[in-house]
């Protein structure tokens, strides 16, 4: 453990109830994203969508929610503590799902989406704020990679938890579900975890603290490269993510396996996280990070061969076997990525939580909205998106790194 690392308490808690209980509070985002994925064209249907890039954004507004919602909670964070973030972001979330849940329009259960992601946005920042506050350095990314192994289990069941929802009772039940996990995530929180920022550190929020703060991170060279290569990285992966039920149910009729194909391919980001827990303390987040770069690189350029010369829909298998192996490498980068950018940010973990978030959910959502408004009747723009923005990721983490050399 580096000696910066040594400097922060440990938690009350034990590693495993720690890292199980982070999860489960960080894992309300993905939950709310990837159960609804089996539903998102009854929803449509239902509630007259005019177009599949409509639909889409069941998804992708959800991330234009949180990045508005994590600058709200990362002030917060900072001048109230953790604890009351989670409480009033969990309030907001379960106000938003009732919104979803009785929605009769497109543009209601939109709108029901956009509260949700604000409220989502406390649990998150707030907990990754308590992790900062007891680790830094490679113990942070350490810790960052267990919690995502617990973490993508939720994406590998939750579109098998939808459809088996949808089978059984009908789509508005799906938000009920986000309504008991959210109750159970504040129960546990509340009866386990203590406040990590004692009243004597917290910062009262004013508007000149703000700018300060602001002008810390915006002009800070590593920060703003690892946030910029996570908004470029994710923003491809959410492309794919927003489109999945298309690509595996509509172009590649795969029907009820969908959920099935779903979690093998979270299973891939799962098995790196895990691995990146066990070798981020040998080899260090900066040389993870580059093989990682250089492997979803050549990942998307492979990918992007083998949608070419197959006409634009390559055999099931051999794009799924591809998916498993660049999602591998990016499965690296997203937690030490995040651990990069927040090593610097230590006094003020609560609004560097946000702005980092903030500023690669406004990154992330341009970029996947523009790769699918091109998905049609193949995956030649999936495949374009990963290229081009894995390249723009890795030049930002050149740049970024050349400040930390």
């Amino acid at each position: 453990m580096s000696k910066q690392a040594k400097t922060f308490s440990k938690p009350a808690l034990g590693l495993v109830e720690f890292v199980c209980l982070m999860a489960l509070m960080t894992s309300l985002v993905a939950l709310s994203i990837d159960a609804m994925l089996p539903a998102m064209n009854q929803i449509g249907a239902d509630l007259g969508s005019t177009s599949q890039q409509q639909i889409h954004l069941i998804v992708s507004i959800f991330f234009i929610g949180m990045a508005f919602g994590q600058l709200l909670f990362g002030p917060f964070a900072d001048a109230r503590g953790r604890r009351l973030t989670i409480l009033v972001g969990l309030l907001i979330f379960a106000g938003g799902t009732l919104i979803c849940m009785f929605a009769e329009s497109m543009e209601v259960m939109l709108f029901g989406r956009l509260v949700q992601a604000v409220g989502v946005s406390g649990p998150r920042i707030a907990a990754m704020a308590v992790i900062r506050d007891q680790f830094a350095g490679e113990a942070m990314a350490r810790v960052m990679s267990f919690i995502m192994v617990v973490f993508i289990a939720v994406p590998m069941i939750a579109p098998m938890i939808g459809q088996w929802v949808l089978l059984w009772f009908s789509w508005q039940h799906i938000f009920t579900l986000f309504l008991i996990v959210g109750l159970l995530s504040g129960v546990w929180f509340f009866a386990r975890q203590p406040e990590t920022l004692p009243r004597e550190k917290r910062v009262p929020f004013t508007w000149s603290a703000l700018g300060h703060s602001l002008r810390y991170i915006f002009t800070h060279r590593e920060v703003m490269g690892y946030s910029l290569a996570m908004g470029f990285i994710f923003g491809a992966f959410l492309a794919y993510l927003s489109a999945s039920q298309t690509i595996f149910q509509t172009i590649y009729m795969t029907g009820e396996n969908f959920p099935l194909i779903f979690a093998t391919l979270a299973a891939s980001i799962g098995l790196a996280s895990f691995l990146n827990g066990t070798l981020v303390m040998r080899f260090g987040m900066r040389f993870l990070c580059r093989v990682a770069l250089v492997g979803s690189v050549a990942f998307s350029i492979g990918l992007l061969a083998l949608v070419y010369f197959n006409a634009g829909v390559p055999p099931l298998w051999q794009f799924v076997t591809t998916l498993f192996i660049g999602f591998f490498f990016i499965g690296v980068l997203f937690g030490n990525l995040n651990s990069m950018a927040m090593l610097p940010l230590g006094n003020m973990a609560g609004l560097g939580a946000a702005i980092i978030g903030a500023i690669s959910s406004l990154i992330s959502v341009p970029v996947a909205v523009l790769v699918d408004a091109f998905l049609t009747t193949n995956v030649m723009p999936i495949a374009i998106g990963f290229v081009v923005f894995c390249t723009l990721a890795m030049l930002s983490v050149l740049w970024a790194d050349g400040a930390a050399e």
